[in-house]
């Protein structure tokens, strides 16, 4: 009997997971389903880039993962039963419920409009391709001088301001942020950023809560007004809502608790990564949602499963942060050099050096998901005479 194994998104992490997996058990062994509404990879990290006009590279899921005996199943996901151990998905055929013995959950997150008045109503948003999509036709309708608000001082604000202001030069593009701008950065790498902006034109609200948002206007938490025709909203990412009424161990937040090796703590059957996932990293600080987590957090599952489906040695993958990657624009960049658990040191890179090294660490993740393979070894190790009589009893390697 086959070990049924579903994976549940394919962003960056589930995507290489499902790949990874093919690539060390037989097929004839398993059967491997990847689940996605979307027929093509999104490279999430650059949904600035397609709202400012940009076009993307198309990756379909059918191309990425010939031959490799993944099977697509194009489907929206509405509820996962880890008792009853099925799935329950909607098509164009209507609904189905999929059997598993092995789950991996990488639904991700989407947008988090905070519970700030109108700003789910008035608001634009770019945690995927439709919001982008959608800010894209709207940048497109102003005229010049209008004026474009970004919430949100963190990376993906940060992107989308001058991504936006360097191809629309026309607009008058402003960001609102709570506290400093680029308050997780070392000194230089905020000295860099401020002249990038100011280079832009990009006005700059620091220390700025809005509290309110409305068609044409945001206002703010000391009762002030800013003007925007548009409204970005980048305030962070909300973890899709179906595990946290599952009955997995979630997070307050909704995020699936694991362990070491991205097993759920609750159900052994179950593995979570990416935004999905509570990992705690270096320090015993949890891992922020990123691609820089994700990509670690579907190896080291990957790994697991195949593992313990094999008898093989769990791994080890280490989890730390390397740098936080910035593009400011296409002809600038900032990379700020972190410590372990992602904390800015004094290094930093940028300028137009940056900005080729963001490229190519954004061109380097999607060819990961479009090679989840690559590297590893071709030969295929055997699921256990334990495991093919148990179904989905875990068996742990000594």
């Amino acid at each position: 009997m086959q070990h049924r194994i579903i994976v549940l998104g394919a962003g960056y992490a589930g995507a290489i997971a499902a790949g990874r997996l093919a690539r060390r058990l037989r097929r004839e062994e398993v059967v491997i389903t990847l689940v996605n509404a979307e027929p093509d990879f999104v490279e999430r990290v650059r949904m600035h880039q397609l709202a400012a006009g940009q076009d993307l590279k198309s990756r379909p899921f059918s191309e990425m993962f010939a031959g490799t005996g993944v099977e697509l199943r194009l489907a929206e996901v509405t509820g996962v039963d880890v008792d009853g151990k099925t799935v329950a998905v909607v098509d164009a055929n209507g609904t189905e419920e999929l059997a598993y013995d092995t789950l991996v959950y990488a639904l991700g997150s989407g947008w988090n409009a905070q519970g700030v008045p109108g700003s789910a109503e008035h608001a634009y948003q770019i945690a995927g391709r439709p919001g982008a999509l959608r800010l894209r036709e709207r940048l497109a309708r102003l005229d010049a001088g209008q004026t474009v608000l970004v919430v949100g001082g963190g990376l993906t604000g940060l992107e989308a301001a001058t991504e936006i202001a360097e191809a629309r030069p026309d607009l008058d593009v402003a960001l609102a942020a709570r506290g400093d701008l680029g308050d997780r950065l070392s000194p230089r790498g905020r000295e860099h950023l401020r002249k990038v902006f100011d280079k832009l034109g990009i006005t700059v609200h620091e220390h700025t809560a809005v509290t309110g948002v409305e068609a044409e206007r945001v206002t703010t938490a000391d009762g002030k007004t800013i003007p925007a025709a548009v409204t970005v909203w980048t305030t962070g990412f909300a973890v899709h809502p179906i595990a946290k009424v599952t009955a997995l161990e979630v997070t307050g937040s909704g995020q699936i608790v694991v362990d070491e090796t991205m097993r759920s703590v609750s159900h052994p059957d179950v593995y979570a990564i990416g935004d999905a996932a509570m990992v705690m990293g270096p320090g015993n600080k949890p891992l922020r949602m990123s691609c820089a987590s994700g990509g670690p957090t579907a190896w080291q599952a990957a790994g697991a499963i195949a593992a313990r489906l094999t008898g093989g040695r769990l791994p080890n993958v280490p989890i730390r942060y390397l740098n936080q990657c910035i593009s400011l624009g296409r002809q600038e960049g900032l990379i700020q050099y972190v410590t372990a658990d992602d904390r800015a040191v004094r290094a930093v890179l940028t300028g137009r050096l940056a900005a080729v090294y963001k490229e190519l660490v954004c061109k380097g993740a999607a060819w990961s998901v479009a090679n989840p393979t690559f590297g590893l070894p071709a030969r295929r190790r055997r699921v256990t005479r334990e495991w093919a009589a148990a179904g989905s009893a875990v068996k742990t390697p000594a």
